[in-house]
This record gives structure tokens, sequence and C-alpha cells, in this order.
């Protein structure tokens, strides 16, 4: 018999809204089944699901919310500006087919998805989201694939903080610097790829760490995340493994546990470095 999940906790964000600490990622969930998948998410217990216009599955993200039996108050939606948008008038009109194909009367949170310095038009982006928060469109703001660097320049050019910057999080690359560089700054870190795409489940460190608590592989790095603080966001396609992927408020991992998974550290990335594009 299968046992009661918790609920993911909500974290408090800086503008005074709140994050489902856990919450159910869309990244290259086929168009066709992502109002499935979210709905099934949402039935089992997700209240937080990520999706962005480059995944191309916004309206069923969009159907899954309105289907749900769940207040919509309940619900926390992120969809990010894709970077061929970037640019201010761009990305005003990026949000608005985005929130075309979602159907929502509102957005939770808006971020730039990456800031491709090459084109230098992060700033003139950041500039149109924090329009569309002021104009009471989206709730919250922030970024996606940002150095400490491109934090500093669109804090220093606009005087307005993000709330969230999402980045490439997994115990290969934890990410140290970039966190502590949030955390004094009341910045949360929402870590993608948290499992790096799937390369660390076959780990024997993370097997043993699983074997001890009687626990999957990557329910072991889910609870990694959270004890960290981040915001977490794993993809799963089967019933099981998103109900599995959300269990993981009901034990600890102590202090050697953590120094065992810091150990895997080498800064290895699955994704392309955000200072590349």
């Amino acid at each position: 018999m299968l046992h009661p999940i918790p609920r993911a906790p909500l974290v408090p964000l800086a503008d005074g809204h709140a994050v489902p600490q856990l919450g159910y990622g869309l990244y290259k969930v086929p168009a066709d089944d992502a109002a499935r998948l979210a709905g099934e998410a949402i039935a089992a217990g997700y209240r937080h699901l990520d999706t962005a216009a480059f995944y191309a599955n916004e309206r069923g993200t969009g159907e899954a919310v309105r289907a749900a039996e769940v207040p919509r108050d309940e619900l926390f939606v992120t969809s990010k500006v894709w970077k061929d948008d970037n640019g201010y008038d761009e990305t005003l009109h990026a949000f608005d087919a985005t929130m075309r194909r979602l159907a929502l009367e509102r957005l939770d949170l808006y971020l730039i998805h990456w800031p491709v310095p090459s084109t230098d038009r992060y700033v003139e982006t950041w500039r149109a989201l924090v329009r569309l928060r002021d104009e009471g469109r989206v709730r919250s703001i922030g970024v996606s694939n940002f150095h400490a660097h491109h934090l500093e320049r669109i804090i220093g050019e606009t005087g307005v903080m993000p709330v969230v910057n999402q980045v490439e999080l997994h115990p290969r690359l934890p990410q140290t610097e970039l966190r502590a560089f949030h955390e004094a700054r009341g910045i949360r870190t929402e870590a993608w790829s948290p499992l790096a795409r799937g390369r660390l489940l076959d780990d024997p460190v993370l097997a043993g760490l699983a074997a001890a608590h009687g626990r999957s592989p990557a329910q072991i790095v889910l609870r990694w995340h959270v004890q960290l603080g981040n915001i977490v966001i794993p993809k799963a396609s089967s019933p099981e493994r998103i109900r599995e992927n959300l269990d993981v408020f009901d034990f600890d991992l102590g202090p050697a546990d953590l120094a065992a998974i810091a150990a895997l550290a080498t800064g290895e990335r699955t994704g392309r470095d955000p200072d590349d594009d």
C-alpha cells in the first residue's frame, strides 16, 4: 500500500511570494504528453510546474492547470523567455505569446532563459520583465543560467534583484560559489538537471547511500538538494517515478552522507556554460 507523500514545503521569495521547493520539470516532455504528465504530477501532490517557451509544451501545461482539481492559488507555474527573444520589445511580445499558449490569467514566475552575452541584450530583457512585474502581469521575476557577473550587471543597471536564478546544479556541479553569492543577496537557487540528466544514478557512492536509507539514488540526490535549500525541478515520465521524486521529505541525510556527496564534485556540466553563448 502506498503511503501518503509529504507535500513540498513553500520557500519564501524576497518579493513576498513563495514557491513549492520541489516541482515538476517539463524540459523535453513532448507536447502531446505534457497535459497528461503535468496532470499526473498535480494528482501526485506537486504544486509547482516548470515550463518554457523553448520546451514547446506551454499549452499542455496550461491545460493541466485548468483541469486540475486543485485551486489555482495552490499551483505555482513558471515559464521562460527564450534567448531568441531577448530584447525589450521582443520579450514583451514573447510574454504575450506564452500567456496565450498557457491560457492562464496569471503567471507566477517568469525567467530569462539564457543571458546570451554575445548579443548583449539581457539587461534590456530584464527591464521588460521588471515592467511586466510592475504592471501586475506576472507575480515574480527571475533569471536562468546567469553567472554572478551577469547578475551583478542587471542589478547594477536596474536596481532590481531577481528572486530566483535557475542553473544547472547537481553533486558533480554543486555551484558552491554561486549559491553563496545568491544567499548573500536573497536570491533563491533553483536547480535544473538536478540528477545530471541521469548520469548520477549509477554512481556507487549514491547507490550505497540509497541502500543505507532504503531509498533510490534519485531520492538521495533530491534530498541533498532539499537540504542545501535549493528549489529543485526533476523531470519524470512514469507515474511511479513522478511519485518517487516527490517522496523525499520524510528522511534526512547525515553529515557523513553529505560529505560523501560533496566529494563527487568535478565541475562537470551536462549543458553549455552560459558564457559560451
